[in-house]
């Protein structure tokens, strides 16, 4: 799963999530487990009543003392000429009111406060209210306000109070005065009646669909499911994150209150991120545990158990970014295996559909993530391949992903991922959402480290098909064999961790590829998405939890009036588009002889197809042939749109010594005849040609720049930054003081496709939004990247705009790692400056003072906080809390230090922002509470012993042969050093967290409440929480 990691890191660090070392299960052979499964509350959207009139006394919370689970309360009061009365009630956790005898109202939650008109039920003179009140565990107290308006006009209030009696049953003769919690608002129940009703904890759902939920994972017993997968008898099987195995379940039947029956599998094996089920075998892609891999399991017996395990193929990687899916190929005869970007390509590799001669392909220098992730990771990064039902013979299918957690094919064969963003680039022009990609044969999708990510419009990569936005993608299937309407058998079904959807993506064939378009089929706060499978009863199986959060199994079904019979979910659209791909795809291997040649001869023509998918599926024909056969060809090719593709494939094998001939070629195009699209495949494709066969003779460079130059600036943004990139690289006289002057020039703040998802769910979207409106300025960070490499050619002025521009560009917000490349920016750019240069300019300009606020000290008193105290404190949602408390809180206690929240704070430890979408409140207090009891492999300590027996402590950023890079201090990313690798003695990863255990201890009550509400608020002031 992506590394999302929610921790509190720092002198502070961590609440960090993901599996530990792996340590072997408790197994529990033989034991079960069963729940009946339950409806799902279905979130309303109808309106808010209109608010009472503010009375002159202030219901309190009461009920007996000593607390009992079952009382009675009742209150008698006198009215003259009443005309309308309203009734507001609340109890935590169940009430029957009665008014005169007469039942008014029943509530079994307490978060959604019972009004209703009680006029007809009052009258003039004595009147009672009596109140049959239960608890269910824990904190016990009701709640009431009753609003008469009288015939002149007036108002009485009858509030809950201490003139209240109470007993333990309606007849007792025992009745006494109630006993006070505190006033509405107080902890834990917050302000239910005046603030806004607490944020429904029901799904958004499509209208005609139904959830029920079927288990709840013990924990303890069976950990935190992250996969799913049905065997061949129709049972689920599911796998902990962590050390706690395998365990297969049988659902009940649809509409049947049957349980849901789960078994713990004797098998020794876990931490598997892909499960399928085939060829008579349980299929295991292993992420850790007991060894990154590809497993299979049997039953060699026919006992229903399964006895033989094993290991098919070793990987080398893991984490959230290694090992993930396994698919069943369309034809039934392969399997097809999913992994991330720490995860290297298997090992001795038979095959690959694309040239294995990837490589970055970067034209200027790239700056790795400011704070260290994914340092030193290569090409090709995520990868999807091919292997047969033994795990024998590997081919490479396609690649160029971060963190692609799954993946399906649909009806007509066809392949598609869903990718991971990097939400620490949030800002920059770097920054790619989340997205389904068509991972065709040979496809390349460009993730390369840092701020190396290719653009989506590169000639030498394949788009995206549709973006999603921030998120963290995990299980992803098409509906088939549903029993949905035909529309959404047809969808493809993505599921985000983080921001608890799961979308419907619903395609239509467009040239050799697709076109989508995402909808939201379902949603939750919290609702920490997993899997997802269609299960042989036509329903859909999901599971939430990882990194340790509680786990759920739920089933949705269709209910509507709809018709459900199977559809065919083929689409003959655009068909013989589709059918040439794939007669291209046929060809990406490597032939010799005539079949070679004819290979290139069927190709050439698509050279310069205006569909780009087949434009790339030609190239990758002619780069798998050997150059002798085609080059030729290349350098005699005159058409504009075929030259420049066929370069690309020319400039891929490197040889410099055909580098004029080939740059001789492209000068014949006339770039200003180009279309936009056509003018970045020629920038890309001048990139290429001198990344992969060196720099030209400097007569060739000015020839080139005299060709481009004219053309900067132009009035597209993508066009300018290839034209930026190449104008630097080859060191145009003028694009020094082009650029600066687009820097002193207003630009307009950009969406980056944010705004379907700002309008689809008001709490992480207000977060966004508060981010957007203090957005940075891409296409000028994307200029002073560029131009930081240049060190001559700059007038004192020029030098002065650029880092004054850098040092605003500070005050704005950005992702986690937003102000660490800035500051990288300034410092690589300072090294170029000559030492005139250093003196003539103000100190100040160039290493402006931080703005970072002395941090507030807490109120207090403090005491040492339990983790059953806080779980008590907000056993439900919290209201009635301080936002701007809980933000001085947050800065107080130190987590500002380490961590971001609404684009604000340290970069050393996971952003935060975004943690309610993700964690329940016994998550985040478990997590603050007792940081070392799940620690995330991404922020994990090391205690590393030197051969000259010294001891070092600290976070593994990056690695390579020879050295590691280890962070020291959490606080402060520029504090690290580098060991070689021949001196390092051993290395063990430490069980306890960098993050502190007391940050709670110096606040008061309130501090820890208010503190807690900010962080579940994603940083909104206006939230539920706080009114």
């Amino acid at each position: 799963m992506k590394s999302k990691p929610v921790s509190l890191l720092g002198t502070i660090v961590v609440f960090a999530f993901v599996f530990s070392a792996f340590r072997p299960a408790t197994y529990l052979a033989g034991k079960t487990f069963t729940q009946k499964p339950e409806v799902q509350q279905v979130a309303s959207n109808e309106e808010q009543p209109t608010p009472l009139p503010r009375g002159k006394e202030t219901p309190k919370w009461i009920w007996k003392s000593p607390s009992k689970d079952h009382v009675f309360l009742r209150k008698q009061f006198r009215c003259q000429q009443p005309r309308k009365a309203t009734l507001m009630a609340s109890c935590d956790n169940e009430m029957i009111v009665w008014l005169n005898g007469n039942k008014v109202a029943e509530s079994k939650e307490w978060q959604r406060p019972v009004r209703v008109d009680v006029s007809r039920f009052l009258k003039s003179g004595e009147n009672e209210i009596l109140v049959d009140g239960r608890n269910a565990g824990g904190i016990a107290a009701f709640l009431a306000r009753l609003v008469i308006e009288q015939n002149d006009g007036t108002h009485q209030d009858v509030v809950s109070d201490k003139t209240w009696e109470v007993a333990e049953s309606q007849d007792s003769e025992r009745w006494a005065g109630a006993h006070e919690h505190g006033k509405l608002g107080v902890s834990p129940w917050g302000n239910v009646f005046t603030g806004a009703p607490a944020r429904s904890q029901g799904f958004e759902l499509l209208p005609g669909f139904q959830i029920e939920k079927l288990f709840t994972v013990p924990k303890a017993e069976l950990g935190s499911w992250v996969s799913i997968a049905f065997d061949n008898k129709g049972r689920l099987i599911a796998s902990d994150q962590g050390n706690r195995g395998l365990c297969r379940i049988t659902p009940p039947p649809i509409g049947s209150d049957s349980p849901t029956m789960v078994e713990q599998l004797d098998i020794k094996i876990t931490s598997a991120h892909g499960l399928l089920y085939a060829f008579d075998s349980l299929y295991i892609s292993v992420n850790g545990g007991p060894g990154s891999g590809f497993y299979r399991a049997r039953d060699t017996n026919n006992d229903d158990l399964y006895d033989e395990i094993v290991k098919l193929k070793a990987f080398a990687g893991g984490g959230e970014h290694g090992p993930h899916s396994i698919r069943l190929s369309p034809d039934g005869k392969s399997l097809y295996v999913i992994a991330g970007n720490h995860t290297n390509v298997p090992a001795d590799f038979d095959a690959s559909r694309l040239p294995s001669n990837w490589s970055e392909d970067l034209l200027l220098p790239r700056q790795w993530d400011a704070r260290g992730h994914a340092r030193g990771k290569l090409a090709p990064g995520g990868w999807i391949a091919k292997t047969d039902p033994n795990g024998e013979t590997w081919e490479i299918v396609s690649s160029g992903y971060r963190n692609p957690f799954d993946m399906d094919f649909n009806a007509d064969g066809e392949l598609f991922a869903y990718d991971a963003d990097m939400e620490w680039d949030f800002g920059t022009p770097w920054y790619r959402p989340t997205r389904v990609v068509h991972a065709t044969s040979g496809s390349e999708f460009g993730w390369r480290s840092g701020t190396g990510k290719w653009a989506t419009y590169f000639i030498d990569s394949l788009p995206p098909l549709v973006d999603i936005g921030p998120g963290s993608p995990v299980g992803v299937t098409f509906g088939y064999g549903s029993k949905f309407p035909a529309k959404y058998q047809q969808a493809l079904y993505l599921l985000d961790w983080t921001f608890g959807t799961m979308y419907a993506i619903h395609l239509t064939p467009d040239g050799a590829s697709y076109r989508g378009i995402k909808e939201e089929f379902l949603s939750r706060s919290p609702l920490p998405l997993t899997d997802v499978a269609i299960g042989p009863d036509g329903a859909m199986y999901f599971t939430v939890g990882g990194r340790g959060t509680q786990s759920e199994l739920f089933r949705v079904t269709y209910v509507g009036e709809e018709e459900t019979s199977p559809s065919n979910g083929t689409n003959a659209k655009f068909a013989s588009a589709r059918s040439v791909r794939h007669e291209l795809e046929k060809l990406h291997r490597p032939m010799e002889g005539q079949q070679a040649v004819a290979a290139v001869d069927f190709a050439w023509p698509y050279l310069g197809n205006k569909d780009r998918h087949l434009r790339y599926a030609a190239r990758l024909v002619i780069e798998q042939q050997d150059p002798v056969l085609w080059q030729h060809k290349v350098l005699k090719e005159r058409r504009a749109v075929s030259l420049m593709t066929a370069a690309v494939a020319l400039a891929r094998q490197g040889n410099a010594n055909i580098q004029a001939e080939l740059l001789e070629a492209l000068q014949q195009i006339d770039a200003e005849t180009l279309s936009k699209t056509q003018l970045l495949d020629l920038l890309r494709t001048y990139s290429l040609v001198f990344i992969r066969m060196g720099t030209p003779p400097p007569a060739v460079s000015e020839s080139i720049t005299q060709k481009l130059d004219p053309l900067f600036p132009a009035d597209d943004d993508f066009v300018n930054r290839e034209l930026s990139r190449v104008l630097v690289y080859l060191q145009s006289p003028t694009v020094i003081s082009k650029s600066v002057k687009l820097l002193g020039q207003a630009s307009k703040p950009k969406q980056h496709d944010m705004g379907d998802l700002l309008a689809r769910n008001g709490g992480y979207g207000g977060t966004i939004a508060s981010m957007l409106a203090n957005q940075p300025e891409m296409e000028k960070i994307h200029l002073t990247m560029a131009l930081r490499n240049l060190r001559y050619g700059w007038t004192l002025d020029e030098r002065r705009v650029y880092f004054e521009w850098l040092n605003q560009a500070k005050s704005r917000s950005g992702g986690a790692s937003y102000q660490g490349f800035i500051d990288n920016i300034r410092k690589e750019a300072v090294a170029n400056l000559s030492e005139e240069e250093k003196l003539a300019l103000d100190a100040k300009t160039l290493s402006p003072p931080p703005t970072i606020e002395e941090l507030p000290t807490p109120i207090g008193p403090g005491r040492k906080w339990f983790l059953e105290e806080l779980a008590a404190l907000t056993k439900q949602p919290l209201q009635g809390r301080d936002f701007k408390n809980g933000k001085r809180a947050f800065a107080a206690s130190r987590c500002i230090q380490c961590h971001r929240f609404g684009g604000l704070g340290g970069a050393t430890g996971p952003d935060l922002t975004n943690v309610a979408g993700r964690f329940s409140y016994r998550d985040l207090e478990e997590a603050i509470v007792d940081p070392s009891k799940v620690i995330s492999d991404q922020y994990r300590a090391s205690v590393i012993e030197t051969s000259a027996g010294k001891v070092i402590t600290g976070r593994i950023t990056s690695e390579n042969d020879n050295t590691v890079t280890v962070l020291i201090d959490p606080v402060d990313p520029t504090k690290i050093i580098e060991l070689a690798k021949a001196d390092i003695e051993q290395t063990q990863p430490s069980r306890v967290s960098l993050m502190p255990k007391d940050l709670l201890n110096s606040l008061n009550e309130d501090e820890v409440l208010d503190l807690l509400a900010y962080m579940m608020s994603r940083g909104n002031p206006n939230a539920p929480l706080f009114k």
